[in-house]
């Protein structure tokens, strides 16, 4: 039935439509409540602590390959593997890459980890994942900064990373004698969360 001009809406009418208008404004209203906690969670805290289902559970094993022509004292860098991470002694593990920023403004901690006597007396061992890099690309980052890593595991494809949880570069794990992650940092290091990690897996045991 057409409408006649000049007709007044009947209350029925204006109720239908107010709830026709709810029904559609709902959805829409739930969906920016949504948003709103989610960038709340993103963007608020330390984003240093992200939680990590992996932690307490063993390193998930992956195969890495060596950093190719990579040297320290002489000799080619290996790559490292989960025979290296259950040997017996913690192990911190760095996950960086040459076009990273803040992994330029961590190295100064990572190489002060690498004098650390821990590290020198091979109680605690520190290596590194290179993540979606190029091999010469990552020797060259490595040859201007120091190469604090006793072996360097190469991730071109990421695939590694997405197997460890990783979010995104830098990030840093603590590796127990057994294999199992002990702690995980996101983001880059600075003197005191180096300090932290260097004490978590000297109390490994």
């Amino acid at each position: 039935m057409s409408r006649i001009e000049g007709e007044v809406d009947r209350p029925a009418d204006l109720e239908l439509r107010h709830r026709s208008a709810l029904l559609f404004l709902a959805p829409l209203l739930l969906f920016g409540v949504l948003a709103l906690i989610f960038a709340i969670g993103l963007f608020s805290g330390d984003k240093s602590k992200v939680p990590s289902a992996l932690i307490g559970r063993p390193a998930p094993s992956i195969t890495l390959t060596a950093l190719d022509g990579l040297q320290r004292d002489g000799k080619p860098v290996p790559a490292f593997g989960m025979a290296d991470l259950t040997a017996g002694r913690a192990t911190i593990v760095n996950v960086f890459a040459s076009w990273c920023a803040p992994c330029r403004v961590e190295h100064p901690f990572l190489m002060g980890l690498a004098d650390a006597p821990a590290v020198k007396a091979g109680k605690v061992a520190l290596v590194a994942i290179n993540y979606k890099d190029e091999a010469e690309n990552a020797r060259r980052f490595l040859g201007a900064l120091g190469n604090p890593y006793s072996a360097v595991g190469v991730d071109r494809a990421g695939r590694g990373a997405i197997e460890w949880g990783v979010y995104g570069v830098p990030e840093t794990f603590v590796i127990g004698p057994d294999g199992h992650i002990l702690e995980k940092h996101v983001g880059p290091l600075d003197a005191a969360t180096a300090g932290k990690l260097l004490a978590r897996a000297m109390a490994a045991r």
